[in-house]
C-alpha cells in the first residue's frame, strides 16, 4: 500500500464476478471472457439491444450458480425472484436500461449471508452492460449479455488491508465452487466514508487487488482532509494514484426501476436448494486443515495441494488407497510438472485417480523405477491409461553388470575423464545406462556395478 500507516474508515464493497456459462443471460450468443477477443464477435439483435428484439428465457445454468453462490456465502436463498429494468444514459447500455435482479422493489437471490467474518447485505444476478472506450468512442459487444452475479457487502471493513485478505479468500472459494469465473477477473466498486468527518464515496470499477487497496488508501486520507460532506461517484486513477470525481452519487429513484414486462419471474424450488446446498464443495479452509491433520500434510505442501480443488480432490481419492506421504510428491511434484509441461489444469485432462493410484503402487512396490513411473505418467496425455510393469525393473546384478561393461566400452572417453577426475562423466554414464534400460535399472544397483566396473 502507499500509504505508510494504516488508514481507517467504514467501507463496503459490491463485487461483480462473471458465471461460467456457455452462453449469455438472454440469448444464445456465446459468453466468451476470452480478453484479445476481436471487438463485436459474439453478438445478436437481443444482446445489442435492437429494435424489437425481446429477450429470451434467463440461461438456467446462470440462475443455478448464483444459487451456489449464494448458499457459499451463507445466504438465505430467495424463492420467488422479479426482474427489474435498471435504467441510465451510458453508451455501454444499448437498450438505455440493464436487467437486474436487484432494485427497489426487486427480491435479490440471495440476502442476509456471512463470509469469513464479513456481512453480505444481499447478492443478486444481473447481465453485463457492453465495453466502451471513451477515448474512441468504440463499444464492443462481446460482454453486452454476459451473466454477473453481483455481491453487495456491509460497510465492516475499516481497512484496505483487511478488504484485501477478504477478497483473496473470496476469490479462492469461487474458484472452488466452479461457478464463477475468476480468470475473468472482478470488477469491485467501493463504498468508502470515514465516520462523523465524510460522506459516503463510491469508487466504480475497480479491477485490481493492488489498485483497490490502493484507492481505499487515497480516498480515507482524502477524506480526513478535505471532509468530504457531498456523496461522489469517482474512479480510481492508477497513474496518478487518486480517485476523480465523475458525477454526484446517484441515488435508487434515479435509475427508475420497473419490473420488466417480458421476463417471468424465476421461481426457486426449496427442494432444489437443499440438493444443492447438500452438493457444495468443502471450504478451502476446512481442505487445509484435514490435509494436515487427517493426511499429516506439512502446512508448506498442504497449501500447495489446497490451492486448486481440482488437485486438492484427486490426492484425496489417492492418499485414500495409498500412502499419502509416499503419494505427496508424485501429485505436488510430479502431476503438477506434467500438467505445466502440457500447459493445462486437471479438469481438462483425463486421468482416472485408479490409473494413476496403480502407477505409483508400481512404484512403491518395486516393480518398475521412479524413472519409468515418470515415463509412463508422461504417457497419461491427453488421457490416462492402465498402467502396468511391462517388463519391470532391472535389479539383477549380473544384467546391470554387462550392460555397465557395455556403456563404458562405447564411452571410453568418457570413463576415462572419469578416471582422471571429471566427476561429471560418471553422470553421463549413468544417464547412458538408464537410457539403455530403458529407466527400468535399479538406480541405486546401476551406481553400485558401474563404480566397480569403472575400478577395473
Amino acid at each position: 500500500m502507499k500509504a505508510e500507516v494504516i488508514q481507517e474508515g467504514m467501507i463496503g464493497l459490491e463485487i461483480h464476478v462473471y458465471l461460467v456459462t456457455k452462453e449469455k443471460l438472454f440469448c444464445k450468443c456465446i459468453a466468451s471472457r476470452e480478453k484479445g477477443l476481436k471487438a463485436n464477435t459474439n453478438i445478436c439483435p437481443i444482446c445489442t439491444g435492437l429494435p424489437g428484439a425481446k429477450p429470451m428465457l434467463p440461461n438456467k445454468v446462470a440462475v443455478e450458480k448464483a444459487v451456489q453462490v449464494g448458499l457459499m456465502l451463507g445466504c438465505k436463498i430467495n424463492n420467488h425472484l422479479i426482474w427489474q429494468r435498471k435504467h441510465y444514459d451510458w453508451p455501454d447500455l444499448p437498450k438505455g436500461y440493464q436487467n437486474t435482479l436487484s432494485g427497489s422493489f426487486a427480491v435479490p437471490v440471495g440476502e442476509k449471508g456471512k463470509f469469513h467474518g464479513i456481512t453480505i447485505s444481499s447478492m443478486h444476478l444481473e447481465e453485463d452492460p457492453a465495453s466502451w472506450d471513451p477515448e474512441t468512442g468504440c463499444v464492443d459487444y462481446n460482454r453486452s449479455g454476459l451473466p454477473l452475479v453481483e455481491i453487495i457487502t456491509a460497510p465492516d471493513f475499516s481497512t484496505a488491508e483487511e478488504v484485501i485478505d477478504w477478497l483473496k479468500k473470496l476469490l479462492h472459494a469461487l474458484a472452488y465452487l466452479k461457478a464463477a469465473d475468476t480468470n475473468a477477473g472482478i470488477k469491485v466498486d467501493v463504498n468508502v466514508s470515514v465516520p462523523g468527518i465524510s460522506e459516503r464515496v463510491e469508487i466504480k470499477n475497480i479491477s485490481s487487488l493492488e489498485s483497490i487497496g490502493n484507492a481505499i488508501d487515497y480516498e480515507i486520507e482524502r477524506q480526513r482532509k478535505d471532509k468530504c460532506k457531498e456523496k461522489e461517484t469517482r474512479r480510481y486513477d492508477s497513474t496518478s494514484g487518486k480517485t476523480v470525481k465523475m458525477r454526484s452519487k446517484e441515488d435508487a429513484e434515479d435509475y427508475r426501476f420497473l419490473s420488466d414486462p417480458d421476463l417471468q419471474d424465476i421461481i426457486i424450488d426449496q427442494k432444489m436448494i437443499s440438493l444443492m446446498k447438500e452438493s457444495l464443495p468443502e471450504a478451502p479452509e476446512i481442505k487445509l486443515e484435514k490435509l494436515v491433520k487427517k493426511y499429516k500434510i506439512d502446512e508448506e505442501n498442504a497449501s500447495i495441494l489446497a490451492k486448486h480443488i481440482d488437485i486438492v480432490e484427486f490426492f484425496e481419492r489417492v492418499a485414500d488407497k495409498i500412502d499419502a506421504k509416499f503419494a505427496l510428491p508424485w501429485v505436488t511434484v510430479e502431476l503438477l510438472r506434467f500438467l505445466n509441461y502440457h500447459s493445462t489444469t486437471l479438469d481438462k485432462v483425463n486421468i482416472d485417480p485408479e490409473h494413476f493410484i496403480a502407477l505409483i503402487m508400481l512404484v512403491r512396490d518395486g516393480k518398475i523405477t521412479p524413472l519409468k513411473g515418470k515415463e509412463i505418467l508422461n504417457q497419461f496425455y491427453p488421457k490416462s491409461f492402465v498402467p502396468n510393469a511391462g517388463e519391470g525393473k532391472i535389479s539383477d546384478v549380473k544384467e546391470l553388470e554387462k550392460v555397465a561393461r557395455d556403456v563404458v566400452a562405447k564411452n571410453a572417453k568418457a570413463a576415462a575423464d572419469y578416471k582422471a577426475g571429471e566427476n561429471k562423466s560418471f553422470d553421463f554414464l549413468m544417464g547412458e545406462i538408464m537410457k539403455a534400460t530403458q529407466k527400468r535399472a535399479d538406480f541405486k544397483i546401476a551406481r553400485n556395478v558401474l563404480e566397480k566396473v569403472l575400478k577395473n
